[in-house]
């Protein structure tokens, strides 16, 4: 991308003491640009420190070491600009769809003829529209993880965080929303970083896909993904990406907090 980068990570690092007070180190010098509009997947062993990092761009915890950097400011907590998906659809169960989506424009006081506008513009964005007087426990997983997406992106955040948020569905509904969630990406010029354990979801989602050793975590390979999107599983080139994916994984897997060079592919 030729952009200037909204996220800068320069050697980075994360420690934290476990509970018998042993101290831990997460993740260690990651640096680390990602342009505006890149939709970057970050896949590792358990344990590497990929949802540290992903809490720590959010606001959600400190550094230990290092620099991080949202458009050129160090991150002091979180922000407006940044929106966290998780797993978990986090709705209010209390609220109907639309209530729920209208919730962060109520919280910014936003005139209430705007907050319908954007709303409905969002409820037709991920197809809900004929669900918006429903309650989250009348809808499908794959239309509450729908409505936790619509929820973050009313409010217009330059940056989406995700956590693996597919993670926990169906095979069938997964795949329906990692084309969804492909398509709003480059529709609304997202900026997005996803967790995932899925080396198929890295390659079908990413324009990159940063592999990440064991822990001690650090970047083992930054992979550039030059597919067209959509992009097909069964097709060749795929194929042969998440085999070369797989294989990078498999040898992030067995590093062990030695200094490793950064292969890329192009």
């Amino acid at each position: 991308m030729s952009d200037p980068s909204i996220i800068s990570c320069d050697r980075l690092g994360k420690t934290y003491l476990d509970n018998s007070g042993r101290e831990v180190v997460a993740f260690e010098d990651i640096s680390l640009e990602i342009a505006r509009g890149d939709f970057v997947t970050v896949i590792g062993p358990s344990g590497c420190g990929k949802t540290s990092l992903l809490f720590m761009l959010a606001g959600f915890e400190s550094k230990t070491s290092g620099a991080m950097l949202i458009e050129g400011e160090p991150i002091k907590g979180p922000g407006a600009d940044r929106a966290v998906v998780f797993q978990e659809y986090a709705l209010f169960p209390w609220l109907n769809l639309r209530r729920n989506i209208e919730y962060g424009p109520r919280e910014k006081a936003m005139p209430r003829d705007e907050m319908r506008r954007k709303v409905d513009e969002m409820l037709d964005v991920v197809g809900l529209a004929s669900a918006a007087e429903r309650y989250p426990h009348e809808l499908s997983a794959g239309m509450r993880q729908r409505a936790a997406l619509a929820r973050v992106l009313v409010n217009e955040p330059k940056i989406l965080l995700m956590d693996e948020p597919f993670a926990a569905l169906d095979a069938q509904t997964r795949l329906s929303l990692q084309r969804e969630l492909s398509r709003l990406s480059q529709e609304l010029a997202l900026t997005v970083m996803f967790i995932t354990h899925s080396v198929e979801e890295a390659v079908l989602l990413g324009d990159r896909i940063l592999v990440m050793t064991a822990r001690p975590g650090q970047i083992y390979a930054d992979v550039a993904v030059n597919l067209p999107k959509p992009r097909d599983p069964t097709a060749h080139e795929f194929s042969d990406r998440r085999r070369d994916v797989e294989d990078l994984l498999k040898r992030a897997s067995a590093q062990t907090g030695e200094t490793i060079s950064i292969p890329i592919i192009v």
